[in-house]
C-alpha cells in the first residue's frame, strides 16, 4: 500500500487555479522532490499532504496509521521554554511513562514493602525501553552535535532564537520524533554546508519516506530518487535525482521540439499538395485535394515546447588592468565580547572569484560589509585598488520606490531614456507586460534581476555578492549563474549554495571560530584538503592506540609486532585520508554515472583494503598484549 495516494487533486486560491488534477502514488521508503518555478503550488501540495490545508476536490490519504512530520512546522511555545525542552517535546509518548515512573519511586521510597507497587514499576521500565526512552539523551545529542546547535544554545529560551536557529533547532526536533514520512519544505534554506551535508547523510540512511520541496540542487541529488515537476497546472515524472532530472529535461524538450517541427513540416507539405491540386482546377483533383484538406483539419499539431532565452551580453569593465583589487589586512572585529574576525588577512587578484564560506555567524557578511566599507573593523586596513568599481548585490534587495514599474525605475535611477529602459529589461528576461510591473509585486529572484539589470550596465569591475541564489527557485538559480558567468571582473561571494561555489570559486576564504583559513582552488579540493588537515591533526582514537606496556623485557617478537602495528597505524590513517578524497569526487562528479561507477569501484577495493588493515591491526594489538600481561 503507498504511503501517500493523489487523486484527481484541485486547488484554487480565489479565482486562480493552482493545482489541477494532480495524480500520483509515493511508495514506502521513497525519497521523492517536488520541484517547480516559485508559485507553482509545491508548498501548497505539502500543506495538503500534511494535513494542514483543505482542497477543493479529488482525495487525498496517508497509508494506515502511518505518522506524518512536517519541517516547516513551528508551533508557539511560552517564553520561559527552552531549545532543550522544544527538542524533548519529540519524546511526547515517553513523557508520560517517565512521569509515571517518577511518581512510582516516590511511592516506593514511601512504601519499600508494596509489591504491587514494584511490578508497576518494572511493566514501565519495560514500557519505557520499548520505546527507546532510555536513548533519548544519546539520541538528542547525536542529532544536535549533526546540525551544530551547541549545548550552550540548548539551555537558552526558544523565543529568543533567530529565525535561521528556530528552523534548525525544529528540524531537529522533527527527526527525533521518527515520523514515519517527512516532509521538508526548503530543510536547506538556513544551515551551513557541513549541516546540509549531514543533513543528506540522515537522509540516505532514513527508512521512511521523504517527500521534500528544494532548490538545493546538491541535495537533491543526495536524497531523492524520484522528481515530480509541478509547471503549467500540471505535473511530469522522472525516475531519477536531480541530476538524471536535468538531462532528462532536456532530452524532452528536444524531443518535443523535433515532434513539433515534424508536425509543422508535414502540415506545410500537405498545404502545398493541396494548393497545387486546387489550381490545377481538375474535378479528380479537386476531390484529392478536398480529401488532403480534411487530413489537414483532422492534423493535431502540438506547441513549440517553450524555453527561456539564454543571455547574450557581457559584463564587466575590460579595461580595469590593475593586478591588485584588494589587500586586506589584519582584519579584526568583534560583537558584544565576541570575536567573530581576528586577523584575517589577504589579497585579490583582478579576474580571481573568490568564495568567503564558513558556519553560520562566523563573520562572512560581517567582512563582505567591512570591505565594502558598510561596516567599521576594529582593527585592520582594507585598501582598493585605484579605479576599483565594485558592485555589491546584497541577500535582500530593497527599492526606495516600491510602486514604480520597472521602466520607470531604470530610466529614474539610471538616467536612460524609455527605448534603452526597455532594451536593457528585455535582455534581462522582462519583456512584454513584465515591464510594467511594480517593483512590490517582483518575487525575490526578480528583485535580485533588475538590481543586477541596473549594476551591470554600469562600469564595474568587481561583482559581491551575499546569498545571490536564497530563497531562488531552480530557473531564477540557472538566471543568476548566466548572469554571473557573462561577468568579466572580479568576483568575491557568500553562499551556501555547495552547486553555485562549485561552479565559480577559484579559491576558498574559509571563517571558523575567529580564524580562517586561504586555499586557491575549487571547492571540492578544498573539502579534501580540510579533511586532511582534520586528520592529521586529530589524535589516534582510543581503540587504535597500543595500550601502555608494562615494564618488563621484551623479545624480538614483540618489537616485531610493535613495529608493524605502527606500520599499520599510517596506512590506516591513509586509507581514510583517500576515502575522504573519494567522497568528495563522487559527489563533484555525480552527474558523470561513467565516472560515478569508476570512483564507486574504487571506493569499494579501498573499502576493503581498510577492513583487512583494520582486522591484522586488531588481532596483531591483542597478541602484542597477551605477549606483555596487558
Amino acid at each position: 500500500m503507498a504511503d501517500i495516494t493523489v487523486q484527481n487533486l484541485t486547488k484554487y486560491y480565489g479565482d486562480r487555479l493552482i493545482l489541477s488534477s494532480l495524480n500520483f502514488d509515493i511508495q514506502p521508503g521513497e525519497k521523492v522532490a517536488i520541484l517547480g518555478a516559485n508559485g507553482t503550488g509545491k508548498t501548497t501540495l505539502l500543506h495538503i499532504l500534511s494535513g494542514r490545508l483543505e482542497y477543493d476536490s479529488g482525495h487525498v490519504a496517508i497509508g494506515d496509521r502511518k505518522t506524518v512530520g512536517m519541517i516547516d512546522q513551528m508551533p508557539d511555545f511560552p517564553p520561559e521554554i527552552t531549545v532543550e525542552d522544544v527538542l524533548r517535546t519529540a519524546f511526547h509518548a515517553t513523557q508520560a511513562v517517565q512521569e509515571e515512573l517518577a511518581a512510582l519511586e516516590t511511592q516506593m521510597a514511601a512504601h519499600p514493602e508494596d509489591e504491587a507497587l514494584l511490578r508497576r514499576y518494572g511493566i514501565c521500565q519495560q514500557k519505557l525501553e520499548t520505546l527507546g526512552g532510555y536513548n533519548h539523551d544519546f539520541e538528542v545529542d547525536k542529532v544536535c552535535n549533526g546540525l551544530d546547535i551547541p549545548a550552550a544554545r540548548r539551555v537558552q529560551p526558544f523565543a529568543q532564537l533567530s529565525g535561521g536557529e528556530k528552523t534548525r533547532v525544529n528540524l531537529a526536533r522533527i527527526i527525533l520524533e521518527h515520523t514515519d514520512i517527512l516532509l521538508l519544505d526548503e530543510p536547506t534554506n538556513h544551515l551551513d554546508m557541513d549541516a546540509v551535508r549531514w543533513l543528506g547523510d540522515y537522509l540516505e540512511t532514513y527508512q521512511g519516506t521523504v517527500v521534500t520541496v528544494s532548490h538545493d540542487r546538491y541535495f537533491l541529488d543526495q536524497c531523492c530518487d524520484r522528481i515530480i515537476e509541478i509547471h503549467d497546472n500540471i505535473i511530469e515524472f522522472y525516475a531519477g535525482s536531480y541530476s538524471f532530472y536535468a538531462v532528462e529535461r532536456e532530452r524532452r524538450y528536444e524531443q518535443q521540439l523535433r515532434e513539433h517541427e515534424n508536425q509543422m513540416a508535414e502540415k506545410k507539405r500537405l498545404e502545398a499538395v493541396s494548393r497545387i491540386m486546387h489550381e490545377h482546377g481538375t474535378e479528380h483533383l479537386a476531390k484529392r485535394a478536398a480529401s488532403i484538406d480534411k487530413r489537414i483539419a483532422r492534423m493535431k499539431v502540438t506547441d513549440r515546447p517553450r524555453r527561456d532565452k539564454q543571455m547574450n551580453v557581457s559584463f564587466g569593465d575590460p579595461n580595469y588592468e590593475t593586478e591588485d583589487v584588494l589587500k586586506v589586512r589584519d582584519i579584526t572585529k568583534s560583537y558584544d565580547g565576541r570575536r567573530i574576525l581576528q586577523n584575517v588577512t589577504f589579497n585579490v587578484c583582478n579576474g580571481e572569484r573568490v568564495a568567503i564560506l564558513g558556519d553560520n555567524g562566523t563573520g562572512k557578511t560581517t567582512l563582505l560589509k567591512i570591505i565594502l566599507g558598510e561596516e567599521t573593523a576594529d582593527a585592520g586596513t582594507v585598501k582598493k585598488g585605484v579605479g576599483l568599481r565594485p558592485a555589491y548585490l546584497p541577500q535582500m534587495v530593497h527599492f526606495a520606490q516600491q510602486r514604480r514599474n520597472l521602466i520607470d525605475t531604470l530610466i529614474y535611477d539610471k538616467n536612460v531614456t524609455m527605448q534603452t529602459a526597455r532594451n536593457r529589461l528585455g535582455a534581462f528576461k522582462f519583456s512584454g507586460e513584465d515591464q510594467l510591473k511594480t517593483v512590490n509585486t517582483l518575487s525575490g529572484g526578480e528583485k535580485s534581476r533588475l538590481r543586477l539589470c541596473e549594476l551591470m550596465y554600469d562600469p564595474l569591475n568587481m561583482l559581491v555578492l551575499d546569498e545571490p541564489t536564497n530563497h531562488l527557485d531552480l530557473m531564477s538559480r540557472e538566471w543568476i549563474e548566466e548572469a554571473v558567468e557573462a561577468f568579466t571582473g572580479t568576483l568575491l561571494f557568500v553562499s551556501h549554495d555547495r552547486y553555485f561555489v562549485e561552479r565559480f570559486a577559484t579559491r576558498i576564504i574559509y571563517l571558523e571560530n575567529g580564524e580562517y583559513l586561504d586555499y586557491t582552488g575549487t571547492y571540492s579540493e578544498f573539502l579534501t584538503y580540510r579533511e586532511r588537515l582534520r586528520a592529521e591533526k586529530a589524535p589516534i582514537p582510543a581503540k587504535m592506540k597500543p595500550e601502555k606496556k608494562a615494564e618488563r623485557p621484551k623479545g624480538k617478537g614483540t618489537k616485531n609486532m610493535a613495529k608493524r602495528i605502527a606500520v599499520l597505524e599510517r596506512e590506516i590513517n591513509q586509507l581514510e585520508m583517500q576515502l575522504a578524497d573519494l567522497d568528495s569526487r563522487i559527489n563533484h562528479n555525480a552527474a558523470d554515472p561513467e565516472k560515478l561507477m569508476g570512483l564507486l569501484a574504487e571506493k569499494d577495493e579501498i573499502d576493503g583494503t581498510l577492513l583487512e588493515k583494520m582486522e591484522e591491526w586488531e588481532q596483531l594489538s591483542e597478541a602484542l598484549g597477551n605477549e606483555t600481561g596487558n
